[in-house]
């Protein structure tokens, strides 16, 4: 009797210890799905930040390039207008002098008629 009492105890051992195996296979299962769960979350949250600062980044980029694009735009179009200014004073001292020349044409062609000849 007392084999098979060291063959029950045995048994009853082995049923044990594989029991307790089967627990820490779970927990074990369990901690790595936690574990994966909570390094997805990390990954995620850490991805959110670089799309966030990158986001920053573009926008930051974009408003420079759009306040160059604006102060270059000013500037050609200051240069335009005083390009334009100078070409109607230019446009305004011709009138002026050819106006000067009609005006003394006509009037000599008046004198011109009304002293007897022809126009």
């Amino acid at each position: 009797m007392g084999e098979k009492k060291r063959k029950s105890d045995v048994l009853t051992a082995v049923e044990k210890i594989k029991e307790v195996e089967r627990k820490a296979r779970g927990i074990i299962q369990d901690a790595r799905e936690k574990t994966s769960s909570k390094v997805i979350e990390d990954a995620d949250e850490e991805a959110k930040k670089f799309k966030e600062n990158d986001l920053n980044e573009a926008r930051k980029r974009a408003y420079a390039k759009k306040t160059a694009i604006i102060q270059s735009a000013s500037r050609e179009a200051l240069k335009i207008r005083k390009e334009s200014e100078e070409d109607k004073a230019r446009m305004h001292k011709k009138a002026e002098v050819a106006m000067s020349k009609t005006v003394e044409k006509v009037t000599e062609k008046i004198k011109h008629f009304f002293e007897g000849g022809k126009l």
